[in-house]
This record gives structure tokens, sequence and C-alpha cells, in this order.
């Protein structure tokens, strides 16, 4: 998976500033330490997710498909990750078997060590619960080694499943908090490009915060502002406990 000392981080995000409000601190925290991230972005979150602009008079769909799209190009961009975008609709959000396929290959093109993406179960967005279970079900196949496709077959890649935005309804237990304080400016421009869901970037702001304090709390140094929270799917190999 790692290359000439870099690794690779992909984020798997069912809409398409997702990626920036609970992950936009892991991957360009992962960029500034010299390694790769990808996000591969399912959906616009055109229909769903796009308040700001559909509340602008005379909106139509394929002005905020566009103008989500060049919003998440920018914060991308600000964060140092390549993209790829899937366009595949959503609330609901739908993958056949051609978009598998292509997620299949983009997951075996990346190489991925780590893979971020939502939790298991939301109930209050189902996409998000899709993009999950694709996500694993595309990591299985990526390894298989009767699967020949142009790029070869990916490692084990930890999952790791970030921070949803109501946890306690979604099960969701922290296993890291990163801390992201000398990358925090990136995220927060990387956030403020986000004009069809800026009603989010407090929250996200004041969760960076609260995250950071208990950064601190369990073990971190005290100069430690801003953190974000990751639950691991898989374990852990260590060859000690301390």
């Amino acid at each position: 998976m790692s290359t000439n000392g870099k690794k690779s981080l992909v984020v798997f995000s069912a809409h398409s500033g997702d990626f920036v409000w609970r992950a936009g601190g892991a991957i360009a925290t992962a960029v500034a330490q010299g390694h790769r991230a990808h996000v591969i972005c399912l959906s616009f979150g055109e229909r769903g997710e796009s308040q700001g602009l559909w509340k602008q008079p005379g909106m139509d769909i394929e002005t905020v498909r566009t103008i989500r799209r060049e919003e998440a190009q920018k914060a991308a961009d600000i964060l140092g990750a390549s993209i790829d975008f899937l366009d595949l609709g959503d609330y609901p959000l739908s993958i056949d078997d051609q978009a598998f396929d292509t997620i299949v290959d983009l997951l075996r093109a990346a190489n991925p060590d780590s893979i971020m993406t939502h939790v298991a179960n939301d109930p209050y967005n189902r996409d998000h619960n899709l993009a999950h279970e694709t996500l694993l079900k595309a990591r299985m196949v990526a390894q298989a080694q009767g699967n020949k496709t142009k790029h070869p077959p990916i490692g084990a890649p930890q999952v790791l499943m970030f921070e949803p935005h109501q946890s306690e309804m979604c099960g969701f237990v922290p296993g890291l908090l990163l801390d992201i304080t000398d990358v925090y400016e990136k995220k927060s421009a990387a956030m403020n490009v986000m004009s069809a869901q800026s009603h989010l970037i407090d929250y996200y702001q004041d969760l960076a915060v609260r995250r950071g304090v208990q950064a601190v709390r369990n073990g971190g140094a005290k100069s430690i502002r801003y953190a974000e929270a990751h639950q691991m799917l898989f374990p852990t190999v260590q060859s000690a406990v301390l």
C-alpha cells in the first residue's frame, strides 16, 4: 500500500459536504505529513443537502448540482486531496452494478492504507447507511485475488467511521481523537466554501473545540485545541500493551 514512504487515505463520502465536515482535519493532517488523500464522492447532495441554495429564487436542480460540485472541488483543493465525483443522486442515493464496479476500480487505484466513511446506522440519513455498506462490500471485492481488473487487489486497509451529526443516535463510540490543531485553519477554510450548508459551519467548529478538550483529557498534549473523533471498525495489531 505504501509507496516511497507515502501512505494513502481514501475518504468515502455519501454527499459532497460530508468529507469536509467530518474528515477535513484527517485529510489535511495526512497531506501535511506527506501522504496522499483521495475522496470518492458518491453524490452532490443536490436534493436533500443543499438547503442554502434551494432558498434562492429560481433555483433548479442542474444549477444546484453544478454549485455543489464546484464547492466540493474547492474544499478538496484547500485540504490537498484529489476527488472523484460519481453523481449518483441523493435522497435516495442509488448505487447500481456499474457504479459499484467503478467504486471497486477507484479503491484499487488508490490502494488505501486507511479508509474513512460513515457509520453503519444513521437513522436520520439512510444514504449514509448505504455508503457504509457499499464501502465494506467494495473493500471485500477489491481484495479478491480472483477479481481481475486493471489494478491489483488491495490489502486489508483499516476502516474508520467519522463522527455523524448526532452521534448518540448512531451508536458512535470514538476510538480515535485526532489532533487537528495544526491544520484547523485549512479545515475551517474548506468548511467556509460550502455555502449550500453554511448553517453547519458553527456546529462543526464547536464540535472540533469540544473534541479538542476531550483529547487533552484523554492524555493528549495540552496544546491541542481542535480534534476530530473517529471510530475504528477493525482491530489494530500491536506487539505490546504499552
